[in-house]
């Protein structure tokens, strides 16, 4: 379900994105260094912007947004946030997939694993 329509960014938005790229939260750090450079055999962008949204990470092959949640996510506003955040990505046609930042800490060959098979699947469907 691809959408030829080009979402605006405003500057402000790209702005910060590329403000939160430096520096990478000690989990994100540790997805970026292992999905980079085509490592999963997909190209892999770190604090992408979509729309009003800044993702942690972004695969426009298989319009897949990867997300890594920190403590603050538990938290019942940021709750309802993430929920509507993520229901707008997926109105557009966007996948996306959700981490605890513990799981990148505890297991990271099972995280990247799950990012590397949703790509595949989502970019066998697009």
């Amino acid at each position: 379900m691809r959408k030829s329509k080009t979402l605006f960014i405003s500057p402000a938005i790209l702005q910060r994105s590329r403000d939160l790229r430096h520096p990478l939260t000690p989990s994100e750090v540790k997805v970026w260094q292992a999905a980079r450079k085509r490592q999963l055999g997909f190209k892999i962008r770190r604090q992408q912007p979509i729309g009003r949204f800044i993702l942690d990470f972004y695969c426009a092959e298989a319009r897949l947004a990867i997300e890594i949640d920190g403590d603050s996510h538990s938290e019942p506003d940021q709750a309802a946030y993430d929920a509507a955040r993520t229901q707008w990505l997926q109105e557009r046609g966007y996948g996306v997939i959700r981490f605890e930042a513990r799981q990148v800490e505890d297991n990271l060959p099972s995280v990247v694993e799950a990012i590397q098979r949703a790509c595949e699947v989502r970019g066998r469907e697009l």
